[in-house]
């Protein structure tokens, strides 16, 4: 793991939850944006060395509509970055941690992504968070 990429947190309403994050604590809305295969709408919040991943549900029945309902709006996992999402897969499961994906899928931003269970890492959702691809691109331009 290289580094916590950033903190995920469960919202009923980006409209009303941005206002808190900019207004009230002055910090910068980088963008917006809908992952369609999650049912979700993200802001990333840029608050210095990390960024908070505000998830908003499009559904009732996307997971982060069944969190809120379940545990009610806040932290909902941490996002590690890492590079080699495949490998790094592979690494945990041999290592007795069970991952609820084994294949990384889209996230947000362009990442791949996979999520440990929670019953493996203490009650905490961790993702695995690998831009490399989409930074990769970026340094390019």
């Amino acid at each position: 793991m290289n580094r916590i990429d950033h903190i995920g947190i469960a919202v009923s309403s980006l409209e009303e939850t941005l206002r808190f994050y900019t207004e009230q604590l002055g910090l910068a809305l980088m963008k917006i944006e809908e992952v369609a295969s999650e049912q979700v709408k993200v802001a990333f919040i840029d608050a210095g060395n990390v960024k908070f991943e505000l998830l908003e549900p499009m559904s009732s029945e996307s997971a982060i509509a069944k969190f809120i309902e379940k545990r009610g709006q806040g932290i909902h996992h941490v996002a590690f970055k890492v590079e080699n999402i495949e490998q790094r897969i592979q690494e945990i499961k041999e290592n007795g941690i069970r991952m609820i994906n084994d294949i990384p899928k889209p996230g947000a931003g362009g990442a791949e992504v996979a999520f440990m269970h929670p019953k493996s890492a203490h009650g905490v959702l961790f993702e695995l968070c690998d831009k490399s691809k989409t930074e990769g691109e970026k340094k390019s331009l």
